[in-house]
């Protein structure tokens, strides 16, 4: 990127202030039923997980467009919005798997990981209590 072009530094301070906001309105974390078998995981299961790499693993997602989606995927899958949809669809076009059921906000989500031993998701930190179990607190 060429910070000395106005517009690319313009664009890029947006995007660091929005990072900066989303961080720390949006703290979140990787959770499970408690029912679940899942302990705890490192940021490297968390992405193959939600990337559809771990047999027995039910990936649930907030819905498209959600603030706490987008954050998920950037800090602890390490792709963009975009870059996921792309890996969905060509994984979908190929046959070789679906993009996680999407669902709308944290207590809907709460709802399947109780009833569901395979599911995993992440929710705002804030949202924890006694139906879940934080397997991963990444950023």
């Amino acid at each position: 990127m060429e910070l000395h072009n106005p517009a690319a530094l313009r664009r890029f301070c947006v995007l660091f202030v929005l990072g900066l906001a989303t961080t720390e309105v949006l703290a979140q974390v990787v959770v499970v039923g408690v029912n679940s078998r899942i302990e705890t995981l490192t940021k490297e299961q968390v992405a193959a997980a939600f990337m559809g790499r771990v047999a027995g693993v039910q990936p649930v997602d907030h819905s498209e467009g959600a603030d706490i989606r987008e954050a998920f995927y950037v800090r602890d899958i390490g792709k963009s919005p975009a870059q996921m949809r792309a890996y969905w669809a060509k994984l979908s076009f190929t046959g070789k798997g679906l993009p996680p059921r999407e669902y709308s906000g944290s207590a809907e989500i709460k709802k399947i990981l109780t009833n569901n031993p395979a599911a995993i998701s992440y929710i705002e930190k804030a949202a924890v209590d006694a139906s879940v179990r934080v397997v991963f607190e990444g950023h």
